[in-house]
């Protein structure tokens, strides 16, 4: 199988065309995370569309007390669908700080789509598993 990036035609290894496949578009997960929010009585926004199909996720989580986190997908995640919560595991921090580490990967990648969900709680609504622990 070949990929078309940037006008140059790349190789995908045979095992992992199968894994390209079937992964759900981008823009149909990023929508029922949304829904799901929203249905939970959360606010949830679309800051920044990415790559229609294929683009990466990061999830922010606004506590509305200045507090805050973000999920991204785990670098491994074409083996299991996982996120890493950042940028310490289960931690929140300071909503100016997250705010400035997602402007910065903003900058580099176009293709990210940039959500946030707005819940006093601190629900991030994913159903896929969270730095290892499943969610239930």
């Amino acid at each position: 199988m070949f990929r078309v990036e940037t006008n140059r035609a790349i190789r995908v290894p045979d095992e992992f065309e199968s894994l390209l496949m079937d992964r759900l578009a981008t823009y149909i997960w990023v929508d029922a995370l949304v829904r799901r929010a929203q249905f939970a009585g959360a606010s949830a926004f679309i800051l920044q569309r990415g790559d229609k199909e294929r683009g990466d996720v990061l999830v922010k989580i606004a506590r509305l007390n200045g507090q805050a986190a973000f999920l991204t997908r785990s670098p491994m995640a074409f083996e299991d669908d996982s996120f890493d919560w950042l940028p310490i595991a289960g931690a929140w921090e300071e909503e100016r700080a997250v705010d400035d580490i997602i402007n910065r990967r903003r900058q580099y990648d176009s293709d990210l789509w940039i959500i946030e969900i707005e819940d006093r709680d601190g629900r991030h609504f994913l159903t896929e598993t969270v730095n290892g622990e499943c969610v239930v």
